[in-house]
């Protein structure tokens, strides 16, 4: 019996009290672990003094996670975020490279909220920093005061486009999703196909076109409650399974590297 696939999950930084800690949402390890059926991998968020080639040596695929902060706008060319906007310049410097050596690579990329707008900019695109002020945009940002299972419920639907991989994977043309961020792509990167587009146009799904593998990146939050949503599972099975193909390939280039 072939083992799990490992699948490497980049930390936010975060100061509590008043040490910095590297962490991740417990919702994307057990999508991980539930939904892919793989191992998850955390790794720190230690920018350039990590040997990020090492780190894809150890790992199957490469999950982009949501997170409560922003890309620091230097990245896109945007203009300075406001006062006490949150920012994490460490996952930055970990992820946004990482990303770029993992397509390079070939390791699966599965990409959610903040991880969408991160492969977003390694690709050249840029982001809104507010869509909400947006005209032509509703606001896609949670209340913070609604209960879990509210900022987590279906938010507003999403066309998924003919041809693509999600509406492979649902079955069906048209979907619910939950909303719960701030930002959003303002220019789309080049090199990508558009996979969801929002009820107000919004662009919220897209694949990496001519990726040696799975590259995919969704606006939503998916790993959310994973196995009580068919078209959720069905995504991180896909991944999932692209994790192991990698990690076969993988293990017979080193098998025959040696021979």
């Amino acid at each position: 019996m072939c083992s799990k696939p490992v699948i490497g999950v980049p930390a936010d930084r975060r100061m509590l009290d008043p040490h910095p800690f590297h962490v991740v949402g417990e919702k994307y390890i057990a999508a991980i672990r539930d939904g892919a059926d793989a191992i998850p991998f955390l790794i720190p968020a230690l920018g350039d003094s990590l040997d990020l080639d090492a780190v894809l040596e150890h790992v199957d695929g490469l999950l982009l996670t949501g997170s409560p902060s922003d890309v620091e706008p230097h990245h896109y060319d945007g203009v300075a975020s406001d006062p006490g906007s949150l920012h994490d310049p460490h996952r930055d410097a970990t992820t946004l490279p990482l990303a770029e050596k993992a397509l390079a690579a070939g390791v699966p990329i599965f990409a959610v909220c903040r991880g969408f707008q991160e492969l977003n900019v390694v690709l050249g695109g840029s982001l809104h920093q507010k869509l909400q002020e947006v005209t032509g945009y509703h606001r896609h940002n949670e209340h913070a005061d609604d209960p879990l299972d509210v900022q987590y419920g279906p938010s507003h639907p999403v066309t998924l486009l003919e041809g693509g991989l999600l509406r492979e994977l649902a079955g069906t043309g048209m979907v619910e999703v939950n909303s719960l961020h701030r930002q959003g792509v303002a220019r789309l990167a080049g090199g990508v196909t558009v996979e969801a587009v929002a009820d107000d146009g919004l662009i919220e799904g897209f694949r990496v076109d001519g990726a040696k593998a799975f590259a995919l990146a969704v606006q939503w939050h998916p790993e959310w409650q994973v196995t009580e949503n068919p078209f959720s599972l069905a995504i991180f099975k896909a991944f999932g399974d692209a994790c192991r193909e990698y990690a076969v390939r993988s293990t017979s280039k080193k098998i025959k590297g040696v021979a």
